[in-house]
């Protein structure tokens, strides 16, 4: 019910980034390869920060 309340952690952010820059690699694979190929580069980034997080 209050949920807008409740603050997201580091990780919960970190998860939508990288959910919102593979569909943007994928929406532009199709349109500029290089472009894809740079979000797809940033969200590994951000895999790896996740990665790191869960180990903590």
């Amino acid at each position: 019910m209050f949920s807008f309340f409740k603050s997201t952690s580091e990780l919960e952010k970190l998860e939508k980034s990288y959910k919102k820059l593979l569909k943007e690699a994928y929406d532009l694979s199709t349109i500029n390869r290089t472009k894809s190929d740079q979000k797809t580069f940033e969200a590994e980034q951000i895999a790896i920060k996740i990665q790191e997080l869960k180990k903590q």
